[in-house]
Parts: structure tokens; C-alpha cells; sequence
């Protein structure tokens, strides 16, 4: 039985000259966005206000997560040009805080981290002003290849736990909760301003959640998101419930009173949004 959306998850979707921009700029330079490949209710907002979220290493993924739009199929080999292509995009777009993510590419032997280090080291080079958040995959727990990212020295390192541990097998059966905590320890332990977050909605309790935000905590994690699990289509997970306004405002209130730097939690809150802000 589908579960009809509540009032506060409706989104007026306007576009205006600068979205139109943005557009065009993603689209010249061969790039692409979490914001259209996840089909992120924030778009409209977003790219009306300059800012998106980059996605690098094609848009096809090897895992198969069954709450994530991002599809799967034919990997690309990853684009050489494509770092330059994002260094010069952020500039047109007169970016100074950038969010950069990439689908997860474990047919690569370092999991994309040398094209991830490569894209941080254009943006700079073109953008020295500009601040670079990474939205970074697990790299199957290699510490070589989150070193190779972090030697590039993000101003925040992100890594999503995305849902809690026992709902893992159903909704990230190829990802390990555990690995992904020590993903953002080991991040932590070398200097990394950290930062995850997560979904609601998919059949998690309020103890779920605290659980889960005090074992981000244990590993020193500083920045926490929490967002509404929206359906992307028939053949992904349902939405179990639709968490209400006030329940995201005590996941905030917990997480501060925990001692996570920035918390911010909302019906359509996503990792990336208002990123600038929670830094």
C-alpha cells in the first residue's frame, strides 16, 4: 500500500535564470549531479540559490543499494578530463563552498581515490578561495585510498551510514555498517573535520536513531544530517513512515546535546543541503 505524502514534504518546483545557468553549465561540461541522478526534492531550491552537488566517476554504480535512484549497468572508464571539467565549472558557477560525491566504483582498484584526489587538486588550482566539501564512498575500507583523499586536505569529509545497522541487509546489502564507522574514524584520527548522515523513515524506531548517533559520536564524528526516505520509484523500498517535523527536531536536539558540532534534521534535509551553513 503506497503512503501518501504529508503537507511538509510537498515542494513547489520554480526555476529561474540562475537554476537555468547552473544548468546549462553542468550540462556543457559533461558532468553530473547528485541533485538529478537521486532525484533530490532540494533541486529547485538549490540550483536557484548557485549550489549543487557534483557527482563524480560516471553515474553509474556497482552496488546496489535499494533505496538510492543512481543506477546500475556499463561502468565507464573514469573521464581523465573530468577533474578539469569540475575545477572549471565551480568557477563559472562562482562557487566558494562546493559539495563533490561520486557513485561507488568498486571495480576500480583504489576505488576512484586517485580521480578523487585529482578532481580536489583542479578545484583548487582554479578556485582558491573556494572551500571543498567530499561526500566520499567507502573504498571498501582501504585506508590507502582514504589517505589519498585526505592528503588533499577537504575542509570536510563526509561519509553516509545512511540507515541504521539492522536495517542494513535489506536496504545497503553491499555495504558493512561497521566499516563505514571506521571510515569515518579513520577519517577523524587524521585531522578530517568529519561528517554523516542518514534516512528516516525506513522502519527505524527513535532508540534506532540515538543508537546510531552515539556510535557516530564514539568515532568523534562532527557534523550530523537526518532526512526523510522519499520512494524513488515502484522497485525501490517502500517509505515505512513519514516522520514528523517534531520528531526531526528532537534527532537535532539529541545530537547537540550529545556534542555533534552541527545537526541538522528535517523532512527534506539531505547531506548536502546547506552544507556551507552547517560547516
Amino acid at each position: 500500500m503506497t503512503v501518501r505524502k504529508p503537507a511538509w514534504l510537498k515542494v513547489k518546483y520554480t526555476v529561474n535564470d540562475d537554476f537555468r545557468e547552473l544548468r546549462e553549465i553542468v550540462h556543457q561540461h559533461n558532468l553530473h549531479t547528485v541533485c538529478e541522478e537521486a532525484r533530490c526534492p532540494n533541486q529547485g531550491e538549490c540550483w536557484r540559490r548557485r549550489t549543487a552537488t557534483l557527482m563524480i566517476l560516471g553515474n553509474t554504480c556497482t552496488r546496489n543499494c535499494r533505496f538510492c535512484a543512481i543506477g546500475n549497468g556499463q561502468l565507464p572508464t573514469p573521464d581523465p578530463s573530468e577533474p578539469q571539467n569540475v575545477g572549471n565549472a565551480v568557477n563559472l558557477m562562482g562557487l566558494k563552498y562546493v559539495v563533490i560525491t561520486s557513485v561507488t566504483r568498486d571495480d576500480l582498484p583504489d576505488g576512484g581515490a586517485d580521480h578523487w584526489a585529482k578532481t580536489i587538486q583542479e578545484i583548487r588550482r582554479q578556485n582558491p578561495d573556494c572551500k571543498i566539501e567530499v561526500l566520499i564512498p567507502d573504498f571498501n575500507g582501504d585506508v590507502v585510498s582514504l589517505e589519498m583523499v585526505l592528503k588533499e586536505k577537504p575542509d570536510v569529509l563526509g561519509h553516509n551510514l545512511e540507515t541504521i545497522q539492522r536495517l542494513y541487509p535489506n536496504a545497503r546489502p553491499q555495504a558493512d555498517y561497521q566499516q563505514s564507522l571506521t571510515v569515518l574514524k579513520n577519517a577523524k584520527e587524521r585531522g578530517a573535520v568529519t561528517k554523516t548522515g542518514i534516512m528516516v523513515g525506513l522502519g527505524e524506531t527513535q532508540k534506532d536513531i540515538l543508537n546510531l548517533m552515539q556510535d557516530a559520536r564514539q568515532v568523534n564524528c562532527d557534523i550530523f544530517t537526518a532526512g526523510q526516505y522519499l520512494q524513488p520509484t515502484k522497485n525501490h523500498l517502500p517509505v515505512n513512515r513519514f516522520v514528523t517535523p517534531d520528531e526531526f527536531k528532537q534527532i537535532e536536539l539529541m545530537g547537540l546535546k550529545m556534542g555533534f558540532r552541527s545537526v541538522m534534521a528535517g523532512p527534506l534535509v539531505r547531506s548536502s543541503y546547506h552544507a556551507e551553513e552547517l560547516l
